[in-house]
């Protein structure tokens, strides 16, 4: 759909067709919603689902229809994503169920990404069209459906689909096509595209509130999806978007990064083995290790959301990220109790202060003053 149709229905930012990690990119804008319309695949991969179901996460609306929305509306309706119009429809009903009905070849961003080939889907649709019309029977129909199949998307053009057609229709069919058609062919998926865009628009204006992580009931992401993230996302700075991939390089060469990494380390580590021992946060304790993260930063109430966004984080990355520091502090709290003869506070406290030399300072301060006292 040309970027002009899009911001004529609603008031919108419009992106490209998207490509894997567009979705986790587009989250650093703030949207209310997104509608998914396009979508590229083949030559690049495809949008993952993780990252819708992370835009779920944050608290955004996804909406899907037309082509690659339908599709992975379709597969994940059941999180939450908002399917809309016929495609959509059909591939949940289970009456469509290979992808390659939505695939087309389109042009470059130059030429404002135009379709150059028509979807098998869109011939099925017109083909239905053309029968209720009685131009063809449902014979012909077929035919048609049948031949346009048969060509590969890059190649499935309407006057390659008639010449496909050959002798399966009269010459009296092909003059009744003909002056059908001259009045233009329905387009199935911009028709939903456009329907998927309304409806994002009507929920925005809405002011409804999105599906959450907490009614969906959603599992953690795995550890690849969470590291992927990492490399895609994008960080809002005062100078513009800058890549995560691009910070983290820079942390890589700091002189404190095995510090950091250790921490943070040692930080899922502990919060790992507490969820494996069943131990979960309660509401109230995530609450005070937020607190706590914004009163050791000093970042003031106002400037959270800006600081949020140059850190790459949403309020549900935020939320995961304190989940950690507070099963952290629970396994740290309840250490004696968590192993078989596990260690008490005081011996972990002695511990450390052993090998950080601390004990030993401790010691000699405590030691001078006795041994003043003896020498009187």
């Amino acid at each position: 759909m040309p970027e002009e149709e899009a911001l004529a229905l609603a008031p919108c930012r419009v992106l490209p067709p998207a490509r894997q990690g567009d979705i986790w990119r587009a989250l650093t804008l703030r949207p209310k919603a997104i509608a998914l319309v396009d979508g590229v695949f083949e030559a690049q991969p495809s949008v993952w689902h993780h990252e819708l179901l992370a835009a779920l996460d944050a608290g955004v609306a996804v909406f899907g229809g037309g082509s690659m929305g339908a599709l992975r509306a379709a597969e994940l309706a059941v999180h939450g994503m908002v399917g809309v119009g016929h495609i959509f429809e059909a591939y949940r009903r289970g009456e469509l169920v290979d992808d390659s009905e939505v695939a087309l070849l389109h042009a470059e961003a130059e030429h404002g990404f135009r379709a150059l080939t028509v979807p098998l889907v869109n011939v099925r649709h017109v083909a239905r069209l053309a029968r209720r019309a009685r131009i063809l029977s449902p014979r012909e129909a077929q035919s048609l459906v049948d031949a346009a199949a048969a060509i590969f998307y890059q190649d499935r053009t309407w006057p390659r689909m008639l010449a496909a057609v050959g002798g399966s229709w009269r010459p009296a069919t092909r003059a009744k096509w003909e002056a059908w058609a001259a009045g233009g062919l329905e387009d199935l998926k911009r028709e939903d595209a456009r329907a998927c865009i309304l409806a994002a628009a009507a929920f925005v204006a809405s002011g409804a509130p999105a599906p959450t992580r907490e009614r969906t009931r959603r599992p953690p992401p795995s550890s690849y999806v969470r590291r992927r993230r990492l490399v895609e996302g994008l960080c809002a700075t005062e100078s513009g978007l800058v890549s995560s991939e691009e910070v983290l390089e820079q942390l890589r060469a700091a002189p404190d990064a095995g510090e950091l990494a250790e921490e943070g380390l040692r930080r899922a580590l502990l919060a790992g083995w507490a969820r494996t021992l069943g131990l979960a946060p309660s509401a109230e304790e995530v609450a005070r290790a937020e607190a706590d993260w914004w009163a050791r930063l000093g970042v003031a109430r106002a400037s959270r959301e800006e600081y949020l966004a140059a850190c790459g984080l949403d309020a549900h990355e935020l939320r995961r990220l304190c989940e950690d520091r507070a099963l952290e502090r629970l396994t740290l709290e309840h250490a004696s109790r968590l192993l078989p003869d596990g260690p008490s506070w005081d011996e972990a406290l002695a511990t450390e202060a052993r090998l950080r030399g601390r004990w030993v300072e401790e010691a000699q301060r405590f030691g001078a003053p006795r041994r003043s006292r003896r020498k009187r």
